[in-house]
């Protein structure tokens, strides 16, 4: 989210546009994405071209309308944008705090199922410092949401760190966990490459329900009741884990700033953490910004 010990101080914008195509996740739709350059304060901005009136939706936890499988966000209107976590996690781990992205659908392109060619081809492009400073949202106090066995919680730190665990109910992933501080340059090292991850066993009744119509080996890793199909396997022992953070990152850069803050997320998924987010910003107290 923040890696405090580079001292970013400056807002951060691209250096120049940059051209994404892809298919989408769940929509199975062919979409193009620009990413354009933007002032210091403009935040971060979704624009659908294919839509004439009422088209701009802003990336904010406030604008969250479906969380299932993916964050969607929405305008007053209804123009919506699905699949957003993963570029939004590139966009944090990169510091890019100011971006107008266009997009002609419905949904961001998955790419390969994690965040790394997002990473990557801006990298290529390189980013920009503005001439304004950062704004940086600390947690003053311990917030923390439940559902069923399944949790997220935030605590005061003097930067980002994240922990995370899961438990699936399967033998090839079962309990994992991971514990990361983002600094460094870590996010690209050890998060940006992680996919997306499903089941075999559940890729039909998703199908029969509208979703993962665009989903293959090349943009998920696919997990069999005895093998992962993907035939070059995992690119971290822990992939599985990495990904939730991966997601976790960026659905919290929806606050609207970086958080210095502690992470703990539990069995948890886009739903825990969008609620984190409405909590931490229920109460003046909770937060201020530095």
């Amino acid at each position: 989210m923040i890696d405090l010990s580079n001292k970013l101080n400056s807002q951060q914008t691209i250096a120049k546009p940059l051209s994404i195509n892809g298919i989408g996740l769940h929509s199975g739709l062919d979409v193009s994405m620009k990413l354009y350059p933007a002032e210091a304060d403009y935040g971060i901005k979704f624009i659908r071209e294919d839509l004439t009136n009422n088209n701009i939706i802003e990336a904010l936890w406030s604008n969250v309308t479906n969380t299932k499988l993916s964050t969607t966000i929405s305008n007053q209107s209804g123009a919506s944008v699905s699949t957003i976590e993963h570029l939004m996690s590139a966009l944090s781990g990169l510091h890019i705090d100011n971006i107008k992205i266009e997009i002609d659908g419905p949904e961001v392109p998955i790419m390969d199922g994690s965040s790394i060619k997002f990473v990557d081809l801006i990298d290529q492009t390189s980013t920009l410092s503005l001439n304004k400073r950062r704004k940086i949202l600390k947690v003053k106090k311990n917030i923390k949401v439940e559902n069923h066995d399944s949790s997220v919680e935030l605590k005061p730190n003097n930067q980002f760190s994240i922990d995370f665990e899961i438990e699936f109910p399967s033998k090839l992933i079962s309990k994992q966990s991971c514990q990361l501080q983002l600094v460094n340059g870590n996010y690209k090292t050890d998060i940006a490459s992680a996919r997306t991850f499903g089941f075999e066993r559940d890729v039909e009744m998703l199908r029969s329900n509208g979703l993962a119509l665009g989903g293959s080996l090349d943009n998920a890793v696919v997990v069999g009741e005895s093998k992962i199909l993907n035939s070059d396997g995992l690119r971290f022992k822990d992939e599985f884990v990495r990904h939730k953070i991966l997601d976790s990152i960026g659905d919290l850069y929806l606050a609207g700033a970086p958080i210095q803050g502690y992470f703990l997320g539990n069995k948890s998924g886009h739903y825990l953490n969008n609620l984190l987010l409405r909590s931490l910003f229920s109460d003046k107290n909770n937060y201020e910004y530095i």
